[in-house]
C-alpha cells in the first residue's frame, strides 16, 4: 500500500522474485497472469458500500466534503493513522486553497505523526521495450531510488530528487531493461525502503515489430468511487493488460481553481489500496475532462476564470499524473501527446483546456493542438492508432451535449477527412464524459467505417440512455455498471487484429467486437 505507517506492512517483505526467479523472459502478454494476482481483502461492509456507486456517490464527489473523502477513504480497510494523517490534511488544504503540498507544514506533520513514509506511488508510466518511469511523492524533500532485479543483480536507478517546486514529486527513469519481460523492483527514500504493493512487477513493452498479443485497458469517470472498488481495480491489473488509459474525470471533482483541494483529492485517490496495487503493475496515461479541470462543462477560461487559474491547475496535474513528457507541458499549452505503446500509436487530446469560443475555427482543441494533431497522425508507424478524447465523436447520446458536433464539427469532419486522404489505418476512436460503455458506428463517404468506444463507466455512474437516437449506428450500450474497456491486438496473422471487450469488475464479458485492420483502413 502506498502511504502506509511502516510498522503495518514493512518493505522488507514487499522484496519478491516473480515465478520463482526475478526476471521471467519473453512474456506472453496474451496469458491472463496468475503470477501477478494477489487477493483483494476487504470487510464485508465496505464490500458492500463499495459496490452501490449510484447518483448519490456521483453527488457525493462533486461535494467533496472532509466528511464525505471520509466516507470513501474508509471504503477499504484504513489504519487509524491513515484517517488522522487524511483529517488533518484535508483540513490544513481546505484552509489553504493556492498552496502547494510543501507549502503546508501541518501535511508534512502529520504524516511524520501517523508515520507516513510517503504520499503517494509508486505509480508506473511511460512503458517502453527498454524500461519505465517510475513517479513517488514524498513527504519533504528527498532523493528517490528505484532497484530493479536483474539475473543475478540488483541495479540502481535514480536518485532522483522530489523538490518544492515539483510538488514533492519525482520521476525515476527506468532504462536498459529487456523487452517483454517482468521485473521486480522496490523503491527507496533518502535511502529507505518504503511499504509497496507485493504484486508491484515492471513489465516491457514488446520490441516494434514483433509478432505479440498485448493487451490494454481503458475508461473513464472514476468520479472517486471507481477508486476504491476492489474488483474492478483487480481486475484490470490482473487480466495482463500492459497499460490503461484514463481519459478524465478520475480523482479530483469539481474543485474549480482551489488548488488546495485539487491536491487533497490526489492524496485521497493515492490512500485506496486498490489504485495502489494498479498502478505500481500497469502504467498509467491519463488526460483530463471538466470535472477534473473546473467543474461541470466548463472549458477553456471560463466567466470569472482567469489564465493563471487555468495554469495553476494544468500543473497540479502535470504533477499528479506520470504522462509522456511533452514541450507543451513546459508551455502550459495543453495535457496531450503521443507515445507508442507495443503496435500502437498512442494520441491523447485535450478537449478542456485549449478550447476558446464554440463557432471559431478549430474552437474544441485550439490552433496548436489542431495543427499538431495533423502532424502526428501522419507520423504515426504503428499498425493501430488509438486516438482519445475526452468528450464524445459522435453526437446521438445527450443530443450531442458538449461533444464535438456541439463545439466544432468543421473540425472533426477535418480530422476524419486526413485519416480517409492519407489512408491511415486502424484508428480506433476513444471517448469518455456520457456515463455509461457504448460502441458507436461511425460511417463514412470513402466507405470507410470508424469505430468510437466510449468508456464512461470506471465509476459505475447512471447517465444518459445506454443506446443514443442512432440506434441503427451504435451496436452496444449499457449502462449503471462499473466497467472498462480492454484491446487486445493481435499481430501474429497477416492482416492484424483488434478485439474489443467490455468488462465488468466480477469478470462478465459484456460485449465483443473483433475488427481487422484491413476493416479499419480507408479503401
Amino acid at each position: 500500500m502506498n502511504p502506509i505507517p511502516k510498522n503495518l506492512e514493512p518493505s522488507t517483505q514487499r522484496r519478491r522474485a516473480v515465478s520463482g526467479g526475478f526476471v521471467v523472459n519473453r512474456f506472453n502478454l496474451l496469458v491472463s497472469s496468475a503470477l501477478l494476482t494477489v487477493a483483494v481483502t476487504m470487510s464485508s461492509g465496505a464490500a458492500e458500500k463499495a459496490g452501490k456507486a449510484g447518483m448519490s456517490d456521483l453527488q457525493k464527489a462533486h461535494k467533496g466534503t472532509l466528511k464525505i473523502d471520509t466516507e470513501f477513504l474508509n471504503r477499504a480497510p484504513q489504519s487509524t493513522s491513515a484517517q488522522a494523517f487524511f483529517a488533518a490534511s484535508h483540513r490544513a488544504l481546505e484552509a489553504t486553497p493556492k498552496a502547494w503540498l510543501a507549502d503546508v507544514p501541518e501535511i508534512r506533520q502529520a504524516a511524520e505523526q501517523n508515520g507516513i513514509s510517503h504520499l503517494g506511488g509508486p505509480m508506473l508510466g511511460c512503458v517502453s521495450p527498454e524500461g519505465v518511469r517510475v513517479w513517488v511523492r514524498t513527504v519533504k524533500p528527498a532523493q528517490v531510488t528505484v532497484l530493479v532485479q536483474f539475473p543475478g543483480e540488483e541495479r540502481r536507478f535514480g536518485p532522483v530528487a522530489s523538490t518544492a517546486n515539483s510538488d514533492l514529486t519525482a520521476v525515476v527513469p527506468v532504462t536498459g531493461l529487456v523487452a517483454a519481460t517482468h521485473y521486480s523492483y522496490r523503491v527507496l527514500i533518502d535511502g529507505q525502503p518504503i511499504a509497496m504493493p507485493s504484486s508491484a512487477v515492471i513489465t516491457t513493452a514488446p520490441a516494434p515489430g514483433s509478432v505479440t498479443g498485448m493487451r490494454i485497458a481503458f475508461g473513464a469517470d472514476f468520479h472517486k468511487s471507481g477508486l476504491w472498488h476492489p474488483e474492478l481495480m483487480e481486475r484490470i491489473r490482473s487480466r495482463g493488460n500492459l497499460a490503461t488509459l484514463l481519459l478524465g474525470d478520475l480523482a479530483v471533482d469539481d474543485r474549480k481553481s482551489n488548488v488546495g483541494m485539487h491536491r487533497s483529492d490526489y492524496l485521497l485517490r493515492d490512500l485506496s489500496p486498490y489504485w495502489q496495487r494498479l498502478v505500481a503493475s500497469v502504467p498509467v496515461y491519463a488526460t483530463w475532462d471538466d470535472h477534473d479541470y473546473f467543474d461541470n462543462d466548463l472549458s477553456g477560461i471560463p466567466p470569472k476564470f482567469t489564465p493563471a487559474d487555468r495554469t495553476a491547475v494544468r500543473t497540479v496535474w502535470q504533477q499528479s499524473w506520470n504522462n509522456p513528457p511533452s514541450d507543451f507541458d513546459v508551455k502550459q499549452e495543453g495535457i496531450f501527446f503521443r507515445t507508442r505503446i507495443g503496435p500502437c500509436d498512442v494520441i491523447m487530446l485535450d478537449t478542456r483546456s485549449c478550447r476558446t469560443i464554440e463557432g471559431e475555427a478549430n474552437c474544441y482543441l485550439g490552433e496548436t493542438q489542431m495543427q499538431w494533431l495533423n502532424e502526428q497522425l501522419l507520423a504515426c508507424e504503428g499498425p493501430f492508432i488509438i486516438l482519445s478524447s475526452g468528450t464524445m465523436w459522435s453526437d446521438s447520446v445527450s443530443n450531442g451535449k458538449d461533444s464535438w458536433g456541439k463545439w466544432d464539427p468543421a473540425a472533426r469532419e477535418h480530422i476524419f477527412s486526413i485519416i480517409e486522404k492519407h489512408k491511415i489505418g486502424a484508428v480506433l476512436l476513444l471517448s469518455g464524459d456520457r456515463h455509461g460503455c457504448r460502441v458507436m458506428k461511425i460511417p463514412r463517404p470513402s466507405g470507410l467505417t470508424l469505430y468510437e468506444f466510449e468508456m464512461g463507466s470506471l465509476g459505475g455512474h447512471e447517465g444518459p440512455p445506454a443506446l443514443g437516437t442512432s440506434k441503427e449506428s451504435q451496436p452496444f450500450g449499457m449502462v449503471k455498471n462499473f466497467t472498462f474497456g480492454e484491446f487486445t491486438f493481435d499481430t501474429a496473422t497477416v492482416d492484424p487484429t483488434v478485439t474489443f471487450r467490455a468488462l465488468t469488475g466480477d469478470g462478465n464479458e459484456l460485449y465483443q467486437l473483433a475488427l481487422t485492420r484491413s476493416q479499419l483502413t480507408p479503401p
